[in-house]
């Protein structure tokens, strides 16, 4: 039988574990006899479902999430490790030195709000506390804990403060305005191939010269080259082939002339015949441009969305701009597009009404 009984000004638990072995916990000083009680009942609780784990044996928070660590290097890409790694490393101080038992949903709500306060952008934080969730949930799977605290405790909220991402499009002026203060040959065959393709920078950087169908005017996507790294497409519909216009298709032949043989038969390699650096892509080649256009700030992804908002604008089907995108489905794309999407279309509902009353003299004339 559980009992609590007081010893040298502490509270002391005295019960029997999972196993029937007897177990004592002496509480810290300054406890009430009724926190004692309360976590008697918790211990009790763990016991009924066989969860108990004693104190001596819960790991600290910064051991579960170093152990976590370990398990999701094999199953991410570096870039997206690096990440969890960075926020177990520099944001979760507050619970490194607590046994991962003591973490609850104050706690948490408690680090949200000091986050919020502190002026923590909210998406940072909210991924942030995606690597948390997944680190307690990792501790519920090895029994230190028996649920997620992270789970139920509230999400941030916007306080007026969220930096909403702005999708930049360039309109056919702007591109042109662009593309005519790339001086590099290299360069400007990229960006522009960026454009007319809707590939994402690490597609391109990691093209080959044996990905190009110059009969079929396409582009095979087969990998990507991120972080100095090599990847294959990160899912079965991004490796896909992309439907290239006959002035890219001159543009890439004229660019294959001048472009120097490299091992590696990269259609964009650096002076060494490597893949570009993405850094010294953006900051020496892109945002350079950007300024000498004078276009504005905008990201180099935004050439990508420029593709989808054109091809939409022209009424292009939607199967069709998932599979040029290499988006999983067309759900993804209307997602992320719609509100691209014009809310009127005469044309249509006027081509119906043909296709419903064609001979019967109330035909239509319509414009497409």
């Amino acid at each position: 039988m559980a009992t609590i009984s007081k010893r040298r000004d502490r509270w002391v638990i005295d019960f029997y574990d999972n196993q029937g072995k007897r177990q004592r916990q002496t509480l810290k000083k300054g406890t009430t006899k009724g926190e004692a009680k309360d976590r008697l009942r918790e211990i009790e609780n763990q016991i009924s479902k066989g969860i108990y784990v004693p104190d001596g044996k819960v790991p600290l928070f910064k051991e579960v999430a170093q152990d976590w660590l370990k398990y999701k290097k094999s199953n991410l890409r570096d870039s997206t490790w690096s990440v969890y790694e960075g926020h177990a490393r520099n944001h979760f101080k507050d619970f490194d030195d607590l046994k991962i038992s003591r973490i609850n949903i104050a706690n948490i709500e408690k680090y949200i709000a000091n986050r919020q306060s502190a002026g923590m952008n909210l998406l940072t934080l909210r991924k942030v506390l995606i690597s948390l969730g997944q680190i307690m949930a990792y501790a519920v799977r090895h029994k230190y804990i028996h649920y997620n605290p992270a789970r139920d405790a509230e999400r941030p909220r916007d306080q007026g403060k969220e930096e909403k991402l702005v999708i930049r499009v360039l309109n056919p002026e702007e591109i042109k305005l662009f593309l005519d203060t790339v001086e590099s040959r290299k360069y400007k065959t990229l960006f522009m191939l960026a454009i007319m393709s809707g590939a994402r920078q690490g597609e391109l950087l990691g093209l080959k010269w044996s990905d190009i169908d110059w009969i079929n005017n396409q582009i095979h996507i087969q990998r990507t080259y991120n972080n100095q790294k090599w990847y294959k497409p990160k899912s079965r519909t991004s490796n896909r082939h992309v439907d290239i216009g006959p002035v890219m298709m001159k543009e890439l032949k004229s660019w294959r002339l001048a472009c120097k043989a490299n091992k590696l038969d990269l259609v964009f390699p650096n002076e060494e015949g490597n893949p570009i650096d993405h850094n010294n892509l953006n900051y020496r080649h892109f945002k350079k441009a950007l300024k000498k256009s004078g276009i504005g700030k905008m990201r180099f992804h935004d050439m990508r969305h420029t593709t989808a908002s054109l091809l939409i604008e022209q009424g292009e089907n939607i199967k069709y701009i998932q599979k040029q995108l290499g988006h999983s489905s067309p759900t993804v794309t209307l997602n992320v597009y719609a509100h691209l999407m014009k809310d009127f279309n005469q044309e249509a509902v006027s081509r119906l009404e043909n296709v419903i009353f064609e001979g019967t003299g109330h035909k239509m004339v319509t414009k497409g």
